[in-house]
């Protein structure tokens, strides 16, 4: 029987913050003080209606761009414990990925961990394994290896743990252009909405199986318009990520969580997450 969540809790990255999702206003300006929908605010809303949630779910989204898992679980998971919800989804490990020194058996270590504690409080886990980059640029597709060891201990990690498993990698239709941001690392509006949904699946026992592991065909581009659109990239998006890394700093500094507090949430179509003055801080520089 599905389980009925009355209250939810998400911590993670910017994944999780639901970066580049400008869904509820598109005249959003900017990204660094402006707030997000994103899948996990979208599966809130979604829960309301679902056998899985409540009419009186309440929700808070603690995740914050750029966190590495240890801080996420440093900064994050205290929280979530401390709210005690009925489900709190876990999403972390992206950041970590992308540092060559990272040791992927210890990360997956650290968030084993993090899933004991939230399990022996009671509360049911939603986990996230990582994106396939095959098709993406080739900084990210180099860590296609190390990305796929890392969902290969999140598996283990679900089955052993009693958790759900949000499956990003096998979601094929996520690897269509328009499911992605300009930066090419995050999700553009649609591409949360289908994660929101194939969430919303899992946790209703009802996602679809889906066979094969053929990507989506993407259009071709002469030489000319290619290198222009390459050369801009570079400079808009790789470029800044970067100089972070030279720095030592992250796009997350500075900033607090969306929504800290377990807030009531709204189930209609075009509904935002409820927010009072105390609860519903936007991030800020």
């Amino acid at each position: 029987m599905t389980a009925t969540f009355r209250s939810y809790v998400a911590i993670g990255d910017s994944f999780t913050e639901g970066l580049m999702d400008f869904a509820d206003d598109p005249e959003h300006s900017d990204p660094a003080t402006d707030g997000f929908r994103g899948w996990a605010d979208r599966l809130a809303e979604q829960l309301v209606t679902s056998p899985a949630g409540s009419p009186d779910l309440t929700y808070a989204n603690l995740a914050i761009r750029g966190r590495l898992t240890d801080q996420v679980l440093s900064e994050q998971l205290p929280r979530a414990l401390e709210l005690a919800p009925d489900l709190v989804s876990i999403c972390t490990g992206g950041n970590d990925c992308l540092r060559p020194y990272t040791n992927i058996d210890d990360l997956a270590d650290e968030l084993e961990a993090a899933v004991v504690q939230l399990r022996e409080a009671g509360i049911a886990v939603l986990m996230a394994n990582g994106f396939d980059t095959e098709t993406a640029s080739p900084l990210l597709r180099a860590v296609r290896p190390r990305v796929a060891t890392y969902n290969s201990h999140l598996w283990t990690i679900a089955q052993r743990h009693g958790c759900y498993m949000l499956d990003l990698w096998g979601l094929r239709e996520l690897y269509a252009t328009q499911m992605w941001a300009d930066d090419r690392i995050h999700l553009s509006a649609a591409g949360h909405e289908l994660v929101s949904r194939q969430a919303l699946a899992t946790l209703e026992g009802t996602a679809g199986t889906r066979r094969g592991f053929a990507m989506p065909e993407r259009p071709g581009r002469p030489v000319r318009q290619a290198v222009t659109e390459e050369t801009a990239w570079v400079r808009t998006h790789l470029a800044p990520w970067v100089s972070r890394r030279l720095r030592g700093v992250s796009s997350g500094d500075g900033l607090v969580a969306k929504l800290p507090t377990l807030t009531p949430v709204c189930g209609d179509a075009d509904a935002e997450v409820r927010g009072d003055a105390d609860a519903g801080t936007t991030p800020s520089a």
